[in-house]
């Protein structure tokens, strides 16, 4: 199962990412050198979502969608799962 998920930076920019392990993959975000570059310099980072795709291609088309979106559109995205939820 793969996951795409966005991060919310100390910053509060916005990172966007993918994984098949989303808490293995924060807590290397936060605590390890294997986190991104661009997340390095910005911690503590929050995960603000997440969503499951069944296989890598589909995920990783969502996730180029989203790194397409503007921050007003990441911002609606979020709201609309914590909405949800």
């Amino acid at each position: 199962m793969w996951q795409i998920y966005i991060l919310k930076c100390s910053d509060k920019t916005f990172y966007t990412g993918i994984t098949t392990d989303l808490k293995r993959r924060v807590d290397e975000h936060n605590n390890l050198k294997l986190g991104a570059k661009y997340t390095s310099g910005r911690r503590p980072v929050e995960l603000v979502y997440a969503k499951k795709f069944k296989n890598r291609s589909t995920a990783s088309k969502e996730e180029n969608r989203i790194k397409k979106l503007s921050r007003e559109e990441k911002s609606e995205l979020i709201s609309q799962i914590k909405k949800a939820n």
